[in-house]
């Protein structure tokens, strides 16, 4: 005897559990990004396969795949959810304080925007920053970011038409005025030609990124003639901001990213050793993209056109021509 089909509408606990362990394919992942013990997830999927009445996963020893029921049902459960948080975001958003949701890198939040936001937040204080630094890429469509300031060459960027380029990739030996006067009084080793680097402690770029080998001292001190230069010693370091701060704290010679330094250099917090003839080029770009649902909001539009004039004054202080 057939049973009769269920009418009741489908609580969204059950489907937000769903959605996570398709999209994971695994119980236990699903649990630790929900934040619940891996039963609660194994019982809300129970739940709701009796629910709508099939089977929505094979489970195996080691592995977990969708069933062709549980497929159908994932396609659906994505758009319902997607708008369900687009819905609550904007009705939070019209409600409470304005908030831009801005995903970037860590070294460039560190040292080009995160400097930069009190004279935005002076101009704009009804409008809350909140800033996702990691050197993981976060999708910009994911219903959370607003804006997103990325690192990469044209061709990496692809067909990204609303990209909007900030400036280009310089990079340039710094030191500590400190080491800089040590040098000059012959307390350190010279620091007057790239043959010099080899009294001295060079930080270097400790990545296997596409973009390691143009942050690398070894290119830089190839096009700079002195390419079986060994210096005192290496120090290797994950990210641009520890290099600069082992170079401020007079620790070590880094090869820094000219418009993230710019205006310590104009402070003179930093020096450029070897002057302006000490720089090298490199194909890899800085950019603004503006998620879809980002372009309509203006608070984003604010902090872009904000974002898009201080790259303006980043290009005069490095030389870029506009």
């Amino acid at each position: 005897m057939n049973q009769p089909l269920r009418q009741r509408p489908l609580a969204i606990g059950p489907l937000r559990a769903f959605e996570a362990v398709a999209r994971r394919l695994s119980f236990r992942a699903a649990a630790e990004e929900l934040h619940l013990t891996q039963s609660a997830i194994s019982r809300q999927i129970q739940a709701l396969e009796q629910e709508i009445g099939c089977t929505l996963f094979l489970r195996g020893t080691r592995h977990v795949e969708l069933t062709a029921d549980g497929a159908a049902l994932q396609a659906t459960v994505n758009t319902v959810l997607d708008r369900l948080d687009g819905t609550v975001r904007q009705i939070r958003q019209s409600k409470g304080r304005r908030v831009v949701n801005v995903t970037t890198f860590a070294s460039f939040a560190s040292l080009w925007l995160i400097p930069r936001l009190e004279a935005f937040q002076r101009e704009h204080p009804d409008i809350d920053i909140r800033v996702s630094a990691h050197d993981g890429l976060e999708e910009l469509e994911d219903g959370e970011i607003d804006l997103a300031l990325r690192y990469a060459t044209p061709e990496q960027l692809g067909r990204a038409e609303e990209a909007q380029r900030l400036f280009g990739e310089t990079l340039t030996p710094v030191i500590s005025p400190w080491l800089a006067g040590r040098a000059a009084t012959g307390e350190a080793p010279p620091l007057r030609q790239p043959a010099d680097l080899a009294g001295h402690t060079l930080a270097e770029e400790d990545d296997q990124r596409p973009s390691a080998e143009y942050l690398s001292w070894r290119r830089w001190l190839r096009e700079h003639g002195v390419a079986t230069l060994q210096p005192r010693r290496w120090m290797y370091l994950n990210f641009t901001y520890q290099q600069v701060q082992a170079a401020l704290a007079g620790q070590a010679v880094a090869l820094a990213r000219l418009a993230l330094v710019s205006e310590q250099l104009q402070r003179g917090d930093l020096i450029e050793p070897f002057g302006p003839e000490g720089r090298a080029s490199s194909p890899f770009v800085y950019w603004l993209l503006l998620s879809r649902h980002g372009r309509g909001r203006p608070e984003v539009q604010q902090f872009s056109a904000w974002v898009l004039e201080q790259a303006r004054q980043s290009r005069q202080d490095i030389g870029e021509q506009d």
